[in-house]
C-alpha cells in the first residue's frame, strides 16, 4: 500500500473520531449549540472514509481478526446491534409538546368542521367563511377536515391552519 496513504489513514480516522465523539456526546446531552448537529451528521462521512482507508492500509492485520473467536464475537455483536437498530421496535418518538401537538392536530383533522367550531369557540358558518376567504370551499359542515381538504386538493394541515390561523395569534 502507498506509504503516503498509510501515513494519513490513521490520523484522518482519529481526527474524525474525535469530532464524532465530541459532537455525539454534546447531542446526547441535548447541547445542540452552533453547528454541532450538522457537523456531527456530515463529518461522520469523514469518519467512515478514514476508517475505510485505515482498514485498507492495514488489511493484513485486520483480516487476521477473522480467525480469532473473541474478535469475531465482537464484530458479530456490532453487526447485530447495527442491524437491530434499524428495526421499528422502538420507533422514533417525538418529544412531549411536539408529540401532543401532533396528536391534537390529527384528532382535529379526523373530526367535523362543526366539532372544530365548538373546540375553537366559533360557529361552523364563521369557519366556513374563513375557509372560503382562504380559497377552500365547504359543501357540508358535517364533513371532516380531512374530507374538506381532500375535496379541495389540499393537505389537512393547510385547512387546519386556515381555521386556526387567527385563533393562535395574540391580540395585545
Amino acid at each position: 500500500m502507498n506509504a503516503t496513504l498509510k501515513s494519513i489513514a490513521t490520523p484522518v480516522a482519529a481526527g474524525a473520531f474525535i469530532i464524532s465523539a465530541v459532537t455525539g456526546t454534546l447531542i446526547f446531552f441535548d447541547v445542540e449549540i452552533g453547528a454541532v448537529e450538522p457537523v456531527h451528521k456530515w463529518l461522520s462521512w469523514l469518519l467512515l472514509g478514514g476508517i475505510a482507508l485505515h482498514m485498507l492500509t492495514h488489511w493484513k492485520v485486520f483480516s487476521g481478526y477473522f480467525s480469532r473467536k473473541p474478535a469475531l464475537a465482537v464484530i458479530g455483536i456490532a453487526l447485530a446491534v447495527a442491524g437491530g437498530s434499524m428495526l421499528p421496535v422502538f420507533g422514533e418518538e417525538e418529544e412531549g409538546e411536539k408529540r401532543n401537538a401532533k396528536a391534537a392536530a390529527q384528532a382535529l383533522e379526523a373530526t367535523s368542521l362543526e366539532t372544530v367550531a365548538q373546540v375553537v369557540k366559533s360557529r361552523p358558518e364563521a369557519l366556513t367563511m374563513r375557509l372560503k376567504t382562504a380559497g377552500i370551499s365547504v359543501n357540508n359542515p358535517s364533513a371532516t377536515i380531512t374530507d374538506i381538504a381532500r375535496s379541495n386538493g389540499k393537505e389537512s394541515a393547510e385547512v387546519l391552519g386556515a381555521i386556526l390561523g387567527e385563533q393562535g395569534e395574540r391580540k395585545d
